[in-house]
C-alpha cells in the first residue's frame, strides 16, 4: 500500500468574512505551500493520473506524489493560485460548482461571502487550456446525502453535462460538497458515468482507498508550511481505507433537522 496525500484547497485570497476565514489560504501562505512541495521532492499528479496508477496493470506512481485540489472554482484559482502552480510546474485539479460560474457564490449566504467571484467561462477555458483537471462538484452546492434521489442525480448529472458541453471534453471526477455522501449518492456517482469522486474525511488517502470516496487532507488557513509538512507524512491523520466520519444515516437526520429549526437567511439555498 502506498500512500497518497490529497490536499484540499477552496480559496486562495488576502480578504474574507470571519466565518469563511478558515477555507481562505492567503496567497503568499499557498505560494510557501507550494515551494515545500516542490522542495521536498513530490511529484504532483491530477486525480485523473492517480486513477490511472490505481487501475489494475496501470502506471506505477512516483515514490512521493501528492494531489493538489480546489473546490468551488472561485475566481480567485485563476488569478492567485494558477500562476504559483505554473511557476513550480505542479499539476492540479479543480471541482467546479456548475450554477455559480460567471457569478458568485450565491451558497456562501451564512458565511457572508455570497459575493465572492467565481470563476467565468472565458477563465474556466483559460485554465483547461493550462493543463488543469477540472472536474464537477454539483450544480448547486447542496449536501447530497440531505437530499431526495432524484435532486441528488440530478445534481450529479447536471454538473457533468453542462462543463462537458461547456468544455467539449469528458469529466470524469466528482467532489461531493461539504463532503458529504451516502452510498445511494456514491452509486449516483457510478451510474452518471464518473470514473473517481472525492470526499474530505481529513485523512490520507492511500493505493487501497475507495476511488468513489478518495480521502483529502483539508488545508486551512492557519496551516502553517511545519503544520503541511506533517499532514503530507500522515501524522495525526487517519490513514484511508478508513472508516468514513460523520456519514451515518443518524448524522445526517440530525443535519437535516437543525437546518429545519434554524431558519436560512434570506437568499440562502436550502438543500
Amino acid at each position: 500500500m502506498q500512500r497518497i496525500p490529497i490536499l484540499l484547497y477552496h480559496s486562495i485570497a488576502s480578504e474574507s468574512s470571519p466565518r469563511f476565514r478558515p477555507w481562505t489560504v492567503r496567497p503568499r501562505r499557498f505560494q510557501a505551500h507550494m515551494e515545500h512541495l516542490v522542495r521536498s521532492g513530490y511529484d504532483s499528479l491530477t486525480l485523473e493520473r492517480v486513477q490511472e496508477g490505481l487501475r489494475p496493470g496501470g502506471p506505477s506512481l512516483p515514490p512521493r506524489p501528492v494531489v493538489i485540489t480546489f473546490d468551488d472554482g472561485f475566481a480567485d484559482f485563476h488569478s492567485a493560485a494558477l500562476p504559483v502552480l505554473e511557476t513550480h510546474r505542479l499539476a492540479s485539479t479543480l471541482y467546479v460548482a456548475t450554477r455559480y460560474m460567471g457569478g458568485t457564490a450565491g451558497w456562501l449566504v451564512r458565511e457572508k461571502e455570497r459575493e465572492r467571484p467565481m470563476l467565468s467561462r472565458e477563465q474556466l477555458h483559460d485554465v483547461v487550456e493550462r493543463r488543469v483537471h477540472v472536474g464537477a462538484h454539483s450544480h448547486t452546492h447542496p449536501r447530497l446525502d440531505e437530499l431526495g434521489a432524484a435532486r441528488s442525480r440530478d445534481e450529479i448529472e447536471r454538473s457533468k453535462a453542462i462543463l462537458e458541453d461547456e468544455l467539449q471534453r469528458p469529466v470524469t471526477t466528482f467532489a461531493y460538497p461539504h463532503g458529504c455522501y451516502s452510498r445511494r449518492v456514491r452509486d449516483q456517482v457510478i451510474e452518471a458515468g464518473y470514473t473517481s469522486s472525492a470526499a474530505v474525511r481529513h485523512a490520507m488517502s492511500s493505493t487501497d482507498d475507495d476511488v468513489f470516496a478518495l480521502a483529502r487532507i483539508m488545508v486551512l488557513a492557519d496551516t502553517t508550511t511545519e503544520a503541511l509538512d506533517r499532514l503530507l507524512t500522515g501524522d495525526g491523520l487517519p490513514q484511508a481505507p478508513c472508516r468514513p466520519r460523520m456519514r451515518t444515516a443518524a448524522w445526517r437526520a440530525a443535519r437535516r433537522t437543525r437546518r429545519v429549526l434554524t431558519p436560512a437567511p434570506e437568499g440562502a439555498h436550502v438543500a
